[in-house]
């Protein structure tokens, strides 16, 4: 599938060499865009961009989003900006608030800044799920959110209303995309704060009991990355001007408990390797800042934007696990 608008512009992906960001580098160089990648590699790793620096259409800047100056630099001659630099997990945004805000909040307005100052046309960024907080409603419409239930959270939220602020006072354009629970190849199963799939693959392919936090029935609308891809490249390249300056969830409008994912993820694992399909979970505490489930309503990012999931989480599941038996 090509998108119009994007063979041969440019396009700066801030945190491109991240999980989510080296595979939308990927996306985007076959479809002909020029890309820039800006990372300071903190959690994003160089080997990410391996396939990338082999084109002569891709331009790679370290930097930190944090730096003013270098957002500017950065945002010089590009057509669209799409933000993926952040700090990511509750865990980690609830151990060092300061550093969650100064990346995901300040970062971010300097990017707006840099993107007003050098006359982008569009601004897509990444939000999360995580702003509908305590707002107990299933499943999650764009219009209901909740209290903040941890700082990583909040900063999301603060981010959703500077790009609108950006767009009533400057006339910057932005799309903002609600990830729900986003998983897929690349995705670092190493580190203290490593999402669930990652590190429950990593466990299991070392036939160790992986740690469910909580009782297993949690839920969550998993979204494989291909999904996320393809909606990042539609609110890029749409025209519609009703989806500018909007934000939408992207998920699959599923829902699978911890529990159930951990066996789905061993099924597929157990294909490469059956002494897998021996390996039983441990249950833990839960964690703090944790909503108990998250189910999307995308029904607004199909009107407006053409979404349309191509992979179930089931379907996102059997690719992912054949990714990290061949790569862990």
């Amino acid at each position: 599938m090509m998108f119009k608008n994007i063979s041969g512009a440019k396009i700066l992906v801030t945190g491109g060499a991240g999980f989510i960001g080296s595979n939308l580098t990927d996306f985007l160089l076959k479809q002909q865009a020029q890309v820039t990648v800006i990372d300071n590699f903190s959690t994003g790793k160089k080997e990410n961009l391996s396939d990338a620096e082999k084109s002569d259409k891709f331009t790679l800047i370290e930097g930190d989003i944090r730096d003013p100056e270098c957002c500017l630099q950065a945002a010089k001659g590009m057509k669209y900006i799409v933000h993926l630099a952040a700090l990511g997990s509750v865990p980690r945004s609830i151990k060092d608030p300061a550093t969650s805000v100064a990346v995901n909040v300040s970062g971010f307005v300097n990017i707006l800044a840099a993107a007003q100052q050098c006359g982008a046309d569009k601004v897509v960024y990444a939000s999360s799920s995580s702003v509908y907080g305590d707002a107990p409603d299933l499943p999650k419409v764009e219009s209901h959110t909740g209290k903040p239930l941890s700082p990583y959270a909040l900063t999301k939220a603060v981010d959703e209303l500077f790009a609108e602020n950006f767009h009533r006072v400057y006339g910057l354009d932005s799309v903002g995309l609600r990830f729900f629970n986003v998983f897929g190849r690349r995705q670092d199963p190493h580190g203290a704060y490593a999402a669930v799939i990652p590190k429950f693959a990593a466990a299991l392919l070392q036939h160790s009991a992986p740690v469910i936090n909580g009782d297993g029935s949690f839920s969550r609308d998993f979204t494989y990355v291909d999904n996320v891809l393809q909606a990042i490249a539609l609110a890029v390249a749409t025209e519609n001007r009703e989806a500018v300056n909007q934000v939408y969830n992207v998920a699959c409008g599923g829902r699978m408990t911890l529990t159930e994912l951990f066996e789905s993820l061993r099924q597929h694992l157990a294909v490469f390797d059956p002494e897998i399909a021996g390996v039983v979970p441990q249950y833990g505490t839960e964690r703090a800042g944790d909503i108990p489930h998250s189910l999307a309503d995308i029904s607004k990012a199909v009107r407006l934007l053409g979404y349309k999931p191509e992979f179930s989480a089931a379907q996102g599941i059997a690719e992912t696990a054949k990714w990290y038996f061949d790569n862990l």
